[in-house]
This record gives structure tokens, C-alpha cells and sequence, in this order.
């Protein structure tokens, strides 16, 4: 026990005892006794950002990249609200994270105070786990505890509110030592009748990414796929689960896939998911995958029991971590017959991936195949949030390293940006690359004066279209030619990013895209490249005339 402590110290010395060593926040009268406590805490990096929504997207890219709980703090009542997006991305992403938010004083709880929200209510719906701290000796215990339930079974988010006047308080307190996520180890049963079932199968094919997948997952797997020729598809923005260059990786699921992969999907009598919640993106709204499949049989490998059966029948379920899963997988001793199909599958993939000849004057396919040549590679981060733009790198990039794709699958706008501070503040030595549509982009745009004020090394790609695409891929399906609330009138964003003190070019024709693209490169900071499109293209291999059927 360390001596008598304000809550505000105690809480700081407990997050740097789990291991904290960065912190998101835009700062709050409410919690001005951890900023004191972290001004004298050189442990950790205090990220100061413009938005609580860009903080928290910040965060969760961080729990991301380390499997432990992205830490961001929020005032109350605003404050909190623009973060909620965070802690629902989280929840759906599988991502660790803690969003402590400063609460009333315990005094005027209930009276509609300045700001006053009930968090516990508010949040519960959407995290993990929402309370509030009362107690500044108690701290230590709620902390651990939010660290423990943040990382166990399915990640997600943990919401805690924290009163301003207990952070004041002055009490003594037991500090927790570092939590760590326990091992689930698979049941070697289940894992022979999982063999005895792929032996027996004719066309299966694995689906893999998501919960708790990390690089050794990836590899363990990868060798075991490899060596039986089973083909693996991604989940959706689960790219990098797999390295994209094996001989087996199929594609991704999701919007926009490689028609033959769907109908592999369709086609196979065993399929092998693991990780993956087989979410409504992946499923394509629960039709690729039926949850009842006939015909089909489904081994379901999940580190929660309560995903096992929720949604899917298993005919085989097993709750164990993917890595030490994956890595008995590839222990197993017992051949299964190898298949034929994990190299059909991944020819299929190099076809669907390789950029064909477009009569578009700025072609986006190209501006991704330039991108490969000279960036791709395991030591390249792409980050981005939601919008048919994305769809380009979705088909065209090929991703070579677990952690690599920083992707919602929420399918939240304003990721990309967020996402790749983050990224280039945790692994300076990569190369970050942010991607965003006009839309996608102003939704966290200022965060770009948190990119230069923390001195990141990114570039920013701003695809502008002048519309909500999505959106308008779907109006234009639906009812051809009423376009109707998805017209955007944009500002210059070269100009606009240089205001911010990055570096700028602005690109309107293919072959603009490679020497604007490499001399942005060469330089160091942040840079921002301007790609001027035409809504024409609203996707890839979709065109606005086509929906219109003319």
C-alpha cells in the first residue's frame, strides 16, 4: 500500500501499473485532478486531441495494435456523448478499450446538474461493462477489474465514470499488479472431432479473423491451412488476418467481394470460422451464411462462449483463444488428405486483386497498384473509415501483416484519420497511410492538428467525389436518377491541410497520382493528398450509369 493518495494519483499510478503508456483525451473541468496527476507522470504520453469521437477512435486503433485496452478520458455530458462512437465501434470491432468519463460531483447526482448524464444507463447498452467509481480506495479494484473484463473472452469496451469529487478525495488504497488476458486452451477432443470432420469434408473453407486475433494466430494458422490446402477467406476489414501473399488466401468477405469467393462460400460442405462473429457484413445480411446453413456444416472457434450459438448453429463449437487454437491446429499430428482447393481459391483472389485498364480519368485501381509497387509490404498501415473509397484498397492492396488494416467494421465515418495517428505514434517505424472519402474525412478532419501538434509521420489520401457515396450507390438502386441529400460542396483540402501546417498536393488525373504520391513520400510529416474523382465511378467496377440502367 502506497500512502495516502488523491483519487486522481491513485487512478494514474493504477493505469501505469496495467501498463498504460499513452492516454487520448480532450480535457474536462471534471477530471483536473488526473491531468495534475499526469502532469507529473512521465510513463505516460498524454495525447491531447480536438474531438472526443477523433480520441476515441484514437484509442481504439490503439487496442487495436497491443491487445490492451485503448484508454481515452471525456468530460461528462458532451464529452461523453461524441465519445460514445468509440465504445460502439469498440463493441462491434472486438476491441479492448476504457473510456473513463468525469462525473458530477457525488453530492448533486440527481438533480439534473451542469452536464449530468447517468452513465451506467447510458453506456450499457453499448459496452461491455459501465459503472461508476464512488470510492477513491476502491479505484485500484475497478481498474483491474475494467483491464480483466476489457480483454477476457470477446474484447470490448469498458465505460467508467468517475465523480470529480472523489478524484479529489484522499484515501489509501491496495494497487492491483498488471492484468493479464487468461489462456483458453482448446479441448483436445473437440479438436480431434474438428480433424475427423475435415477429413470427411470435400469443399471447406475456412473464414478466419476478429476477437482476439493477433500475429500468432496468423501465423500458426496460416502454416496449418498451407499445409492442407484449405482455403481462408478474411472476415470483413479482417485483410490482414492472414498474409494476403499465401498460397491459400482466398479474399475477403464483406461489400464488394470477388463473386467466385461467394460462391466457394456457397459451395463448401465444411465451414471452418474462427474468430470471426460471422457478423451481417461478412454474411451479407445473413443470406451467405444462413443461420441454420443446410447443407453445410459449421465449426465455430470463439474465445466467448456467449458468441457460440447466439446467432449460429455450431455443429461444432470450440471456445478457445485463436492463437492457442491455431497453433494445436498446426501441432496436430494426424494428416488430413490435403485439398486442391486452397490454390484455386487463391488464383481466383490474383485475378479478382489485379487492376484492369479504366477509361476513368483519375482511375483509382491504378492509384492502388502504384501504391504496391512501392509502398506495399508488411511494414505498411492502412487506415480508414467507411465509404465506397475504401472498396479500392478492400480489393486492389494486398495485406502482408497482422495489424496492418485499421478498418471499422462498424462501418463508422472518421476512422481513418484517428486511426493513423495512432498508428504512427505506436509503430513509428511503419508507414502509415490514411485513407478517406470528402465526406469520411471532415467528419474528423480536425484531427489533423493533433497529427501535427504530436509531430506524426502520415500520409493522408482524401478520395473527393462531392457526394456521400455510398449513399448514392444505393439512391441510384434504388431510385435511379433522384438523387436526393448526398450532394457535398467541398472546400480545397490540399489548401486546407496546409493551413493546418501538412504538406499538400492535389491530384486529378492517373498520371498525376504517382510523382505527386512519391514525393510526398520522400518527405517526412504530415502529407496530404488530394484526389479529385468523378462520382461517375461511384465504385470499384460500378459506375452511376450501370445502377441507372443506361
Amino acid at each position: 500500500m502506497a500512502g495516502a493518495r488523491s483519487g486522481g494519483r491513485i487512478l494514474v499510478d493504477n493505469l501505469v501499473a496495467q501498463g498504460c503508456d499513452r492516454i487520448f483525451t480532450v480535457p474536462g473541468e471534471s477530471f483536473l485532478a488526473v491531468l495534475d496527476a499526469l502532469h507529473d507522470t512521465p510513463a505516460i504520453d498524454l495525447v491531447v486531441c480536438r474531438q472526443e469521437g477523433g480520441a476515441g477512435f484514437m484509442a481504439c486503433a490503439d487496442g487495436s495494435l497491443t491487445g490492451r485496452p485503448g484508454i481515452v478520458f471525456a468530460t461528462r455530458g458532451p464529452g461523453a456523448t461524441n465519445a460514445s462512437i468509440a465504445v460502439h465501434v469498440a463493441m462491434q470491432d472486438s476491441i479492448p478499450l476504457i473510456l473513463f468519463i468525469g462525473d458530477v460531483a457525488r453530492s448533486d447526482r440527481d438533480r439534473e446538474a451542469f452536464q449530468e448524464v447517468d452513465f451506467a444507463a447510458a453506456f450499457t447498452p453499448l459496452a461491455k461493462w459501465a459503472a461508476r467509481i464512488d470510492d477513491a480506495h476502491r479505484v485500484p479494484e475497478y481498474v483491474a477489474r475494467a483491464y480483466a473484463v476489457a480483454m477476457s473472452g470477446r474484447p470490448g469496451p469498458i465505460v467508467l465514470a468517475l465523480p470529480e469529487d472523489m478524484l479529489t478525495d484522499v484515501a489509501q488504497a491496495h494497487d492491483r499488479p498488471r492484468v493479464t488476458r487468461p489462456a483458453q486452451f482448446p479441448d483436445p477432443g473437440a479438436m480431434e472431432a474438428l480433424m475427423a470432420m475435415l477429413d470427411d469434408a470435400e469443399q471447406p473453407v475456412a473464414i478466419v479473423g476478429g476477437a482476439d486475433w493477433d500475429a500468432s494466430a496468423a501465423d500458426h494458422f496460416r502454416r496449418f491451412a498451407e499445409r492442407i490446402g484449405l482455403p481462408v477467406a478474411a472476415a470483413f476489414r479482417r485483410q490482414d488476418a492472414i498474409n494476403n501473399r499465401s498460397p491459400v488466401y482466398a479474399g475477403n468477405l464483406g461489400y464488394g467481394p470477388n463473386p467466385k469467393l461467394l460462391e466457394r462460400v456457397r459451395d463448401a460442405d465444411l465451414l471452418l470460422v474462427v474468430g470471426a462473429r460471422l457478423g451481417e457484413a461478412t454474411t451479407d445480411g445473413y443470406t451467405l451464411i444462413t443461420p441454420d446453413h443446410p447443407g453445410q456444416r459449421l465449426i465455430h472457434v470463439h474465445p466467448d462462449p456467449q458468441e457460440l450459438g447466439r446467432v449460429f448453429h455450431p455443429d461444432l463449437a470450440i471456445c478457445a483463444d485463436c492463437s492457442e487454437f491455431a497453433e494445436a491446429a498446426e501441432a496436430w499430428e494426424d494428416e488430413v488428405v490435403p485439398f486442391e482447393h486452397g490454390a484455386q481459391a487463391h488464383a481466383d483472389w490474383q485475378a479478382w486483386n489485379t487492376p484492369a485498364p479504366s477509361v476513368a480519368a483519375l482511375d483509382l485501381a491504378a492509384c492502388v497498384a502504384h501504391m504496391r509497387a512501392t509502398v506495399g509490404g508488411p511494414d505498411t498501415i492502412l487506415c480508414n473509415g467507411a465509404g465506397n473509397f475504401s472498396g479500392w484498397w478492400h480489393r486492389y492492396w494486398s495485406y502482408e501483416a497482422t495489424g496492418s488494416q485499421l478498418a471499422p467494421t462498424a462501418g463508422a465515418m472518421g476512422y481513418g484519420l484517428p486511426a493513423a495517428i495512432t498508428a504512427s505514434l505506436r509503430r513509428p517505424e511503419a508507414r502509415v497511410i490514411a485513407l478517406a472519402g470528402d465526406g469520411d474525412f471532415l467528419m474528423n478532419g480536425q484531427e489533423l492538428a493533433t497529427a501535427v501538434q504530436h509531430d506524426c509521420d502520415i500520409i493522408v489520401i482524401v478520395v473527393d467525389n462531392g457526394s456521400y457515396g455510398t449513399i448514392r450507390m444505393h439512391q441510384e438502386r434504388r431510385h435511379p436518377g433522384r438523387v436526393s441529400g448526398t450532394t457535398l460542396a467541398n472546400p480545397d483540402f490540399a489548401a486546407l491541410a496546409r493551413a493546418y501546417g501538412a504538406q499538400a498536393a492535389t491530384v486529378v488525373a492517373t498520371d498525376e497520382f504517382g510523382p505527386a504520391f512519391d514525393h510526398l513520400l520522400a518527405q517526412r510529416g504530415v502529407r496530404l493528398l488530394h484526389l479529385k474523382t468523378d462520382v461517375e465511378q461511384i465504385a470499384p467496377g460500378i459506375t452511376v450509369a450501370a445502377l441507372r440502367g443506361l
